[in-house]
């Protein structure tokens, strides 16, 4: 299996699906827009883009399972894995507001090895595989070299949803806006890693997580050398609902908050 010519044609099938999502966003209605649960929002723009990832997919790696947020197809223990989420900022993209993407990443028996976010407000398109460094668009990049939280521009989700940890989320994000050079929120965990990926951000935490939300950003953001873990400092964060990634000069800042406070 040859990675550069696969990465190719994920490039050119994401383009593709991305141009289909700018296009209907320019009109799109908010009628049309499901509720799967509280504040978790699916349109027919979600998944008519997954159903045209999967089917390019399967065509460029036949045989390949699917971990797919919308559910268009499966896997049975395939060598081969796609995790993808066809929107990620979904609610961003009902309201016209970016950031948002689109997020593929590829498995080979349970390891990552290939990741692509596409950033459709901006036009950016980050990307990497085994064998190449990672790069957004034309250029490479390398995480933030910041040393310390003084130093940092940090990222975090909040929940939609599971309300059960705010309080003390809450309590990290007071103490990062109050350390730091301050804190944002983006609204769309793969832009927030692509980002921390590019050294734009200098962390990025959220609980509540699925692994189509964070599969992609997280192997960008690990092969442009920077860490990820759990609130613990572990390694269950693909499927673990809760994520820590940064820049290895503030990552430990962050995980004693969070080991503190969550």
């Amino acid at each position: 299996m040859d990675l550069n010519i696969i990465g190719k044609s994920v490039i050119e099938l994401v383009k593709e699906v991305g141009s289909f999502i700018k296009t209907e966003g320019k009109a799109f209605n908010r009628s049309v827009v499901e509720a799967k649960g509280t504040n978790d929002f699916v349109s027919f723009v979600d998944k008519q883009s997954e159903q045209k990832l999967v089917k390019g997919l399967s065509e460029i790696l036949p045989g390949s399972g699917f971990i797919a947020e919308e559910g268009t197809a499966g896997s049975n223990g395939e060598e081969y894995l796609w995790i993808i989420d066809p929107l990620d900022g979904t609610t961003n993209f009902i309201h016209g507001v970016a950031p948002h993407s689109v997020s593929i990443a590829l498995q080979k028996n349970n390891r990552t090895i290939f990741g692509v976010v596409y950033e459709l407000g901006r036009n950016e398109l980050f990307y990497s595989w085994e064998g190449i460094g990672v790069f957004c668009d034309e250029n490479e990049i390398k995480v933030s070299t910041a040393q310390s939280m003084s130093d940092a521009l940090i990222c975090a989700g909040m929940p939609v949803n599971d309300f059960s940890r705010l309080t003390g989320h809450l309590q990290v994000v007071h103490k990062v806006v109050t350390s730091s050079h301050g804190l944002r929120r983006t609204g769309s965990a793969a832009t927030d890693l692509a980002y921390v990926a590019a050294g734009r951000f200098c962390g990025f935490f959220e609980y509540g997580l699925s692994a189509w939300d964070v599969a992609a950003g997280i192997y960008l953001v690990e092969r442009a050398g920077g860490k990820v873990g759990d609130y613990s400092g572990g390694n269950n964060y693909l499927f673990g609902r809760e994520m820590l990634a940064a820049t290895p000069g503030v990552y430990n800042d962050l995980l004693l908050l969070l080991k503190e406070n969550m």
